[in-house]
């Protein structure tokens, strides 16, 4: 008999792993408040990161927690509320932030990181999404030699271990490829290996478009209950009551809480950010997505126009938009790239979701026969969707992995 699967979650994620499952002819229901990649996928930094081997780790050096304090950087703003709603796994972060520790995290995170480009491209292809895609990396720029010399450094075991592949360029390397930069940025690395994507929304859509077009079905609605009964699942929405073999969560940063509800208490926390769009300065144009790196944003020129988003900002999910990290942001921005003005009338705001070991939730829940978990993946979701989607689906079926998935299991919290 054909297993008939609900997956909870319309993102980068939840569309990926639907696609897989149905592509192999099981009966999948994709279920969301909204259309496919309208939360945190609509809003990220649109580049698929092969680069990306190593998570981000929280600060442990005292100069930088102490910058940090006076709550003005560019690249990570908190606010108390959010720091005491996420205190515990914060502090889980930090500790697995230690030298020893991470040490030992970089290479399962690198596992998965390795597999995004493979696991994107039939996606892209049965999507007819190859407009969206440009395959000419991006750029990481550098103001001071000693901070360039330190990442090239980075780049280099990375690429000895991971096989990353980049070129370091001086200013004139930089200018022939973004004339219109300042002079202030004096070299880079040019990131060969990842992918940019012009407007990373609709890919998640075009996805999901190939989802249904293979015969699977999108249902939207808002999720009331998510109950076991027997040996099957029933999902219930204001509209309508689905049953299933199995269900999968890869609701992102709301998965915690409904873990809740389940009697799982994972140690979720977000990072929140911002984007914005803008025009520019005729006749200057931006040909590469950049990382203004020892500030802490990125630009990047999507069909919408040129996208400034923010870095992380330590908040509840829930607060009111604030938008001085994203005003502090463009204020710098303005001085890198002639910006025009902006083009949407508020801000984008989205939470990306987190776990204190870097790593994200993907395999069994631990109690429960038939519910499956694929949530936490923090800045690189959008990158990671389609390698979980097929990962998870072999897990579901029984079969081998690609990778050692015992990094990634449920009980490990």
């Amino acid at each position: 008999m054909t297993r008939q699967t609900v997956v909870l979650g319309a993102g980068m994620v939840g569309v990926s792993i639907a696609w897989h499952l149905q592509q192999r002819g099981h009966q999948v229901t994709l279920v969301d408040r909204r259309q496919p990649g309208r939360e945190t996928s609509f809003g990220n930094a649109g580049i698929i990161q092969r680069e990306a081997v190593r998570p981000y780790a929280f600060p442990r050096d005292m100069k930088t927690i102490l910058s940090v304090l006076p709550n003005r950087r560019v690249d990570i703003r908190y606010r108390a509320a959010g720091m005491m709603n996420a205190a515990s796994p914060l502090l889980s972060y930090w500790h697995n932030s230690s030298s020893r520790l991470y040490q030992k995290i970089i290479p399962e995170w690198a596992s998965l990181i390795q597999l995004c480009l493979k696991t994107h491209e039939p996606m892209i292809k049965a999507a007819g999404a190859e407009h969206l895609v440009r395959k000419e990396g991006w750029l990481e720029i550098y103001r001071t030699q000693a901070r360039l010399d330190k990442r090239v450094r980075e780049a280099e075991e990375a690429r000895e271990l991971y096989g990353v592949q980049f070129d370091v360029l001086d200013r004139a390397g930089i200018e022939g490829k973004e004339p219109d930069i300042s002079s202030d940025i004096i070299g880079a690395i040019h990131w060969l290996d990842p992918w940019t994507v012009a407007d990373p929304g609709a890919l998640v859509s075009a996805y999901a478009e190939a989802f249904t077009q293979s015969g699977g079905e999108l249902h939207q609605g808002v999720i009331q209950k998510v109950e076991q009964v027997g040996e099957r699942w029933r999902v219930v929405t204001e509209a309508e009551t689905l049953e299933a073999d199995n269900v999968v969560v890869a609701l992102g940063p709301w998965s915690g809480d409904w873990m809740k509800g389940l009697g799982y208490h994972f140690p979720t926390f977000v990072k929140r950010g911002y984007h914005m769009h803008y025009a520019t300065q005729a006749p200057a144009k931006l040909h590469y997505w950049l990382m203004d790196a020892e500030v802490g944003y990125l630009l990047a020129p999507m069909n919408a126009g040129v996208r400034l988003t923010t870095g992380a900002e330590l908040n509840r999910i829930e607060s009111p938009a604030d938008e001085q990290q994203l005003q502090a942001a463009e204020k710098v921005a303005r001085t890198l790239f002639p910006l025009g003005e902006r083009r949407d009338s508020t801000a984008w705001k989205g939470a990306r979701p987190c776990l204190p070991d870097m790593k994200p939730v993907i395999g069994a829940a631990p109690r429960h026969p038939g519910l499956w978990l694929a949530f936490g993946h923090g800045h690189q979701g959008f990158t990671l969707g389609p390698a979980t989607g097929q990962l998870l689906a072999d897990m579901i079926e029984g079969k081998s992995t690609e990778i050692d998935m015992t990094p990634f299991r449920a009980d490990r919290f």
